[in-house]
């Protein structure tokens, strides 16, 4: 497979999926064969408009989507027997019920946070274990809230300068397609259980961290801000901890003095970026709040959660696909590729 690109699927094309798909489309070294879905609205029309192979996720679904303009190629069982490696973005759980397919078809198969550590029995994100991840049959790459856990601390701790974490997780109600069918107005609402279920979660790809999370869900629909108090391993300067931050892949800096003042002001940087979709690929980190006194640092990033686990999902394909051994070259062509940033108001940043 060295001297070929990688044969991709995509199981699912909602808000991760189409997100996948166009990343995919961006790399030297794969092809985007086809997209399967079952729904037969305006988010797979979308698709077809852009010139993407659909296939019917479910046999018993084709001849619904057909009627609604859709032109199906096939069916999914006709995608996998094209491809190497399928991206699983199939809503929460339905993933699982794919496990079997994939299996059968022998295509190395990647999933999404809302799947189980138990599933795959690994979960990914690249500066942390893509060794670990090399020719498997399968991974799970982590929620976007697990994500962005990892690549923060695991930089305090490869400068070592991490001893525990305790962090609280501000959560957006719903994904802004969907809010028209509900969400929380008005309110907060705390997750039941301490600790909430994102620091466990980063102990799977980082079993070392001495991590506890708190969680809830506030009545906004766009990305997630974390705030965090970190005991170190010895005082240290806030230059140290900035450099740590620097050192780490797909961590930007943002800055209250360049009016960057909440979530909104980011995602309307994003836009006049000239993003697409307004994504953030990285974890948008507030320099000029950061705080350390002694051997205590305290911070607050944002996580734009329809975007920031797409460059893992590409290194992930080239992992299980052993196409680019080290995670830090499939990290640098991931992120040349996609354009992502360490400073966003720097130029050639």
């Amino acid at each position: 497979m060295a001297n070929a690109r990688v044969r991709v699927a995509v199981n699912g094309y909602g808000v991760i999926g189409k997100r996948v798909a166009d990343a995919v489309r961006l790399q030297p070294d794969m092809e985007l064969v086809g997209v399967g879905d079952i729904a037969s609205d305006y988010r797979v029309k979308a698709a077809v408009v852009r010139g993407l192979p659909v296939y019917a996720s479910l046999p018993d679904r084709a001849e619904e989507m057909r009627a609604s303009g859709i032109p199906i190629v096939g069916t999914l069982d006709d995608l996998l027997a094209q491809v190497d490696v399928v991206v699983d973005c199939a809503p929460k759980s339905i993933g699982a019920r794919n496990l079997e397919r994939y299996r059968a078809a022998g295509v190395k198969a990647i999933y999404q946070g809302g799947e189980k550590h138990s599933l795959t029995g690994h979960s990914f994100v690249a500066q942390e274990n893509y060794a670990t991840a090399l020719g498997r049959d399968a991974t799970r790459v982590v929620s976007c809230n697990t994500t962005g856990t990892v690549r923060t601390l695991t930089a305090l701790r490869n400068a070592g300068l991490l001893k525990k974490a305790r962090g609280v997780l501000v959560r957006r109600a719903t994904d802004p397609w969907e809010s028209d069918r509900g969400g929380i107005m008005n309110t907060v609402v705390p997750e039941p259980h301490i600790p909430s279920h994102q620091g466990s979660d980063a102990q799977t790809v980082a079993p070392d961290l001495d991590v506890v999370t708190i969680a809830t869900k506030a009545a906004h629909t766009q990305t997630h801000s974390h705030y965090w108090v970190v005991e170190l391993t010895r005082a240290a300067s806030r230059e140290e901890v900035l450099d740590a931050f620097r050192a780490a892949p797909r961590v930007a800096f943002i800055r209250a003095s360049d009016g960057i003042v909440a979530l909104n002001s980011t995602i309307e940087l994003m836009k006049d970026l000239g993003r697409p979709r307004g994504d953030m690929w990285e974890v948008a980190l507030w320099e000029d709040i950061l705080t350390v006194n002694g051997n205590e640092a305290y911070y607050t990033y944002q996580v734009y959660n329809e975007a920031i686990v797409v460059p893992e999902n590409i290194d992930a394909i080239r992992a299980l696909t052993g196409i680019v051994k080290v995670g830090a070259e499939s990290m640098r062509i991931t992120d040349e590729t996609m354009g992502l940033r360490k400073e966003f108001l720097v130029t050639g940043a």
